[in-house]
């Protein structure tokens, strides 16, 4: 068995094709051109690269970015000062921080410092708990960016079980509570570093998200034939960029699956763009 190959990339293209048209009639109804701030403090490498790219995909759909690029010695009251303006900027509709910050500052503390309907990212306490309660202003990136990749292979989650291995608050927590809800009606297990006997739990997925940051962490022996394995890991080896997955090896045993790179990363940019959109859109109330 070959697997089908779920390719991100070429999905994220196809979408930010239809947001670009999107994005154009918003602004000639609103005269408005719906704005992200990204800020960017210190000078992690993958943390640049990352930005660049968010960047060049707001150009891309007509979405004006501004970058605030600040200091790695930017202290926590600098960079909420900061936070503070971009909230009361009415011509900023979508505020992105990039993670990781430096040690000094208290990255919580910063996020939740974000005002709830330019929290694009999704990832403050409000936002969260809409979220739960199923009726959210925005969904986080890289979950939404999963839910889409299966929708638009035409992948049904409904009445499968989907074991998703990570709980982070990020991708692993917010998923879960994704894929359980009405309309996607999975059955959903989260796994973690203290789960017992993990392939025994791993081999039973219809459909695999692993999300836990181990390169090839993920064997052929821990998945069931034909099953959609979602890798969302992102690790720098000395070999290059690689999954949480074994992608050779679980590509001869799964239905389908994703790359690394190519997979879940390109359209995670993508539901920023549309979250940076829809926060213009209740700005503007259209």
């Amino acid at each position: 068995m070959t697997a089908q190959l779920l390719d991100g990339k070429s999905l994220a293209k196809q979408i930010r094709a239809e947001l670009a048209e999107q994005v154009a009639k918003f602004k000639s109804e609103s005269n408005v051109t719906p704005t992200l701030a990204a800020v960017l403090v210190g000078d992690d490498p993958a943390s640049d690269v990352y930005v660049r790219n968010k960047r060049r995909d707001c150009t891309e759909v007509g979405i004006e970015s501004v970058l605030h690029r600040l200091g790695a010695d930017t202290t926590q009251t600098e960079l909420l000062a900061l936070i503070e303006k971009l909230n009361s900027d009415p011509q900023v509709h979508g505020i992105l921080v990039q993670l990781p910050l430096p040690n000094q500052i208290d990255t919580e503390q910063v996020l939740e410092a974000i005002a709830p309907c330019k929290d694009v990212d999704a990832f403050h306490p409000e936002n969260v708990g809409r979220l739960v309660q199923g009726r959210p202003v925005f969904l986080p990136c890289t979950p939404h960016g999963v839910v889409e990749l299966l929708k638009r292979n035409n992948i049904s989650t409904a009445g499968k079980h989907v074991v998703v291995v990570g709980r982070s608050d990020i991708v692993g927590k917010p998923l879960s509570i994704m894929l359980a809800q009405k309309g996607a009606d999975a059955t959903v297990t989260i796994c973690h570093s203290r789960t017992q006997d993990l392939p025994a739990v791993t081999l039973l997925a219809d459909i695999l998200v692993v999300a836990i940051g181990r390169p090839n962490f993920i064997t052929a022996d821990m998945v069931r034939p034909g099953a959609v394995v979602v890798d969302v890991g992102i690790n720098r080896t000395d070999a290059g960029l690689v999954g949480d997955v074994d992608f050779d090896a679980v590509s001869k045993v799964a239905g389908h699956i994703t790359p690394v790179p190519g997979g879940v990363g390109p359209l995670t940019r993508v539901m920023l763009l549309i979250n940076t959109l829809n926060a213009a859109r209740t700005a503007t109330k259209l």
